[in-house]
């Protein structure tokens, strides 16, 4: 087990529907990254940008996205985790992979599609809540929307992190805060939430604000508007030792 876990936020300005501009961008902020990390976090659907519309760039297993999330993978010898538009028979999903090096350690299907922009009617919704155990840790994904769903994002498998990718517009920017906050405190974990930046093909300006909160809701982290990548270490230790003290959690009616 490990008692300080490293994690690096990738923030970015994707382009839309270009792959191989996304991956340039990311590559050169990982070769730029000489610390040793555990997990690198990117944004929600990092190689296309919020493009729902086109489900021609969903891929599967054998696709380029988790080619290059393999490689860059084997590259810093981490666990790499994001989402990409997943064709699987008939299906689409909005899915996120957990990976190290040529093994995919799990996978999250977004469960809560928006249905402002017709995601629900596009997509596949996900039905099952995961958990990735590693380096003694217990790591939750969500993605974007899942995220203003208390219920769904309740804590009951006592996960450690509670993490969630997201392509959020600057005009709601502050629910985005405010909700990451509120998830920490009630939940009891440390939650990270991952964004990007700049403007997608119809104009909806992104201000990232990735961040990660402590399990008391206390800011830890917070990259602002700027394209780029940051390292934050946790510890958990002091977490254990909170959920010990303060033990909230065992009085949550299931």
């Amino acid at each position: 087990m490990k008692n300080i876990l490293s994690i690096a936020l990738v923030q970015i300005d994707l382009k839309w529907k270009d792959k191989s501009a996304n991956f340039s961008t990311i590559q050169k902020l990982v070769d730029e990254l000489n610390n040793p990390v555990d997990l690198l976090i990117l944004p929600e659907l990092f190689n296309t940008a919020f493009c729902i519309d086109d489900l021609s760039l969903a891929e599967d297993r054998h696709g380029e996205t988790l080619a290059f999330m393999q490689s860059i993978s084997k590259q810093k010898k981490c666990i790499v985790a994001g989402s990409f538009l997943f064709k699987e028979d008939e299906n689409v999903f909005n899915r996120l992979f957990f990976v190290l090096e040529n093994e995919i350690k799990g996978h999250y299907d977004k469960h809560y599609l928006f249905s402002l922009v017709g995601e629900d009617i596009l997509l596949t919704r996900g039905t099952n809540k995961v958990i990735l155990e590693y380096n003694g840790w217990k790591i939750q994904p969500f993605i974007c929307y899942d995220l203003r769903f208390p219920a769904w994002c309740q804590n009951n498998d006592q996960a450690d992190i509670q993490l969630y990718v997201a392509s959020w517009p600057q005009k709601r920017i502050h629910h985005w805060q405010a909700l990451l906050q509120a998830r920490a405190i009630e939940n009891q974990c440390y939650v990270i939430g991952v964004n990007r930046v700049g403007a997608d093909f119809y104009g909806n300006e992104h201000n990232g604000h990735s961040v990660v909160y402590d399990f008391t809701g206390n800011l830890v982290l917070d990259m602002a508007d700027k394209s780029g990548i940051e390292i934050v270490k946790i510890t958990k230790d002091t977490l254990d030792l909170h959920k010990i003290r303060y033990s909230f959690w065992k009085d949550r009616i299931k």
